[in-house]
């Protein structure tokens, strides 16, 4: 078979299993099948990359990263809905749409607690996605759209553009596992599917985005040339044919049925995948839609019934203490089982020791408790009514639950830390931050395979993995031989990372992947930043003292200096790649805006960091140059308006 049919062949079976199974939720395909087809896609895509078709399913692994979200100005404004909260407010507005037109019927839909977003298509190839924004203008996310599995890249006999609307969610499986690996790693966490799904869909890199595994339900056809409808359900079946994952939407006539249904999405919210905060109703008819109109803001023709939040109350068993990877102490209260939208109850967060002091929660107490945003359980309030004779004011423990080392208070905030470094509940979670992707970047070394590790007491500092033995790990896998050689070979490769990796893997606290770039870049060599003084890395733009003192406390510690030493010893890179030896535009602040031809955005904020400017997102006052590509749209005219330098990409490479 010429290979241009098989990637064709392949793209089609591809794709028609992913439709079974993110749309249709009745998977055909085995994964491993799946994967085999996939990987030999990708290898064909490889050798003939002419021949890759735009509904590939490759593309959903996300592209290249993005300096900034364009602005997108919607054909179709994407507008709110009025909120109702009460049956009388719903009764009032069926009644008054029956009263004008009594044949009316309405479509009520699960409310999605996610984020909108416009998907327009032209003659059936998806050519950019949006965010509702205000409504007017929104930011183009369309890379980070398409690693959603649910988005059709294409769509049969669709000719013209059709714009759809849909809401974007996390799932509530995804966030649960996402928020547990966040709580692992001693990160905040996310306090509802919603924001988890914004803040993943905003994702300036695509990739980072694709691993959050959001979901989409559409709901309404904004514009189509190809076709016209009578009503919204004939409207979502046209989608629903072209293979939309669209909105469980029911029709009905009489009121009584329309708020029985309101009422039962409610009841039964625990069996959706999505968190929902409510019920839209909406005029089935498109024409008695337009008669009926809408005001600057919304619809007249729709509402949306908010769900109140439910609160109940329950008793405190126990309170327990996690030890996150940055030795921060989080408590955590153990609660009778309580029925709470629409899920069991068990535990709630406590946040830190300020929160149990403020609403004096103790062991024994009765609590008012409710789901934070509908999915983290809080509690409210204490019923001092029903406190026990013999219930005491709880303080956490001043040494650390897990290894007995001391405890101290946060300076600048409200936590307690365990300060030993020998810690095992943080051992694990610092290993995996050091093998995470902005940092070493090992690939194979997944929380299994490194709580394994030090199960079997091989490992107890990162350092220890660059001295594994090849009989050390392969009995990690049954017939494991290639994948320990695969695993060592990536642990070696590590070695060369830049040293500004190495800085953010040490886990210094406040030391983030940009403060490692500043301070490889700053100091040049490990050595010189071990022995920098509190004046000098103060000095550093983007290090303030906290942060300095952090940086001389971690190098001060006995068990640091021993980790470092064995890292030297193995061969890992201490020397920065992009140390400032030309400090030509040190004090300068440059934009990139529209589509780069000649070189990518990473490559040239990767020369200008190199040369010692900054590079941002916006155009300010601040602004020394902005340099443009095609399309650059507003940052341009407001580089203009503001009086500063345009540069052309040509103009940008004589600069370097």
């Amino acid at each position: 078979m010429e290979p241009k049919e098989q990637i064709r062949l392949l793209t089609e079976q591809l794709n028609a299993a992913n439709y079974r199974y993110y749309v249709l939720d009745d998977p055909q395909l085995p994964d491993f099948e799946y994967d085999r087809m996939l990987r030999e896609l990708e290898d064909l895509e490889r050798e003939h990359p002419e021949l890759i078709l735009p509904d590939s399913p490759t593309k959903r692994v996300g592209g290249q990263a993005l300096s900034q979200f364009e602005k997108v100005t919607h054909q179709v404004p994407l507008m709110s809905l009025q909120d109702v909260f009460s049956q009388e407010e719903l009764e009032e507005f069926l009644c008054r749409i029956k009263q004008t037109y009594p044949s009316a019927s309405f479509s009520v839909e699960p409310k999605i607690d996610g984020l909108s977003v416009a998907l327009e298509y032209e003659n059936g190839v998806f050519v950019r996605g949006a965010t509702r924004g205000d409504g007017s203008v929104g930011e183009d996310v369309t890379e980070n759209l398409k690693t959603i599995h649910a988005i059709p890249m294409t769509i049969p006999n669709t000719p013209g553009r059709l714009i759809v609307r849909g809401e974007v969610f996390m799932p509530k499986r995804v966030f649960h596992a996402l928020n547990e690996e966040r709580e692992a790693m001693g990160q905040p966490l996310f306090a509802n599917p919603r924001n988890a799904a914004a803040g993943s869909l905003r994702q300036l890199d695509p990739k980072l985005a694709a691993q959050r595994k959001l979901d989409i339900l559409i709901f309404n056809v904004q514009y189509s040339d190809g076709a016209e409808f009578e009503s919204h359900r004939q409207s979502l079946d046209y989608l629903q044919e072209r293979h939309f994952k669209v909105i469980d939407a029911q029709i009905l006539s009489q009121p009584d049925d329309v708020i029985r249904r309101v009422f039962e999405i409610n009841e039964t919210r625990e069996n959706l995948s999505c968190d929902i905060d409510g019920a839209v109703i909406k005029v089935n008819s498109l024409a008695q839609r337009e008669a009926i109109g809408a005001t600057a803001k919304f619809p007249k023709w729709a509402v949306a019934y908010k769900y109140p939040p439910e609160i109940k109350q329950t008793q405190v068993e126990n309170i327990l203490i996690q030890v996150g990877r940055t030795g921060v102490l989080t408590p955590k209260a153990v609660v009778r089982p309580v029925r709470l939208a629409g899920t069991t109850v068990t535990n709630a967060t406590l946040h830190n020791q300020d929160f149990i002091t403020k609403l004096d929660i103790r062991i024994g107490d009765t609590v008012s408790i409710r789901k934070a945003g509908e999915i983290i359980p809080e509690i409210l309030e204490v019923d001092l009514s029903k406190r026990p004779a013999d219930a005491k004011p709880y303080h956490l423990p001043s040494v650390c639950p897990v290894c007995g080392g001391h405890v101290e208070r946060d300076p600048d905030g409200a936590f307690l830390r365990c300060t030993s470094p020998d810690c095992p509940a943080q051992l694990s979670r610092n290993i995996a931050h050091f093998v995470s992707r902005d940092a070493m970047d090992i690939d194979g070394l997944g929380s299994a395979i490194v709580d394994a590790l030090i199960e079997k007491g091989v490992i107890r500092t990162p350092a220890d993995l660059y001295y594994l033995t090849l009989d050390e790990v392969k009995s990690l896998w049954k017939n494991g031989t290639t994948a320990a050689k695969k695993l060592l070979k990536s642990i070696e490769e590590s070695k060369s990372r830049d040293l500004s990796r190495l800085i953010f893997a040490l886990g210094i606290r406040q030391v983030g992947s940009k403060a490692g770039k500043t301070l490889a870049a700053a100091f040049g060599s490990m050595d010189a930043l071990m022995a920098a003084s509190i004046e000098e890395l103060t000095n550093i733009d983007d290090v303030g003292q906290i942060t300095a003192q952090n940086i001389l406390e971690w190098f001060a510690q006995p068990q640091a200096k021993e980790m470092v030493e064995r890292l030297r010893d193995a061969g890992v890179n201490f020397q920065s790649q992009r140390q400032i030896t030309d400090a030509r535009f040190a004090g300068m602040t440059f934009v990139l805006t529209g589509a780069l031809t000649k070189f990518t955005r990473d490559e040239a904020s990767e020369k200008i960091e190199l040369f010692g400017g900054k590079v941002s997102g916006s155009v300010s006052k601040k602004t020394t140059y902005v340099v443009v590509g095609e399309n650059a749209g507003s940052k341009e005219r407001k580089a203009r308006e503001l009086g500063i330098p345009i540069l052309s990409e040509d103009e940008f490479l004589s600069m370097i």
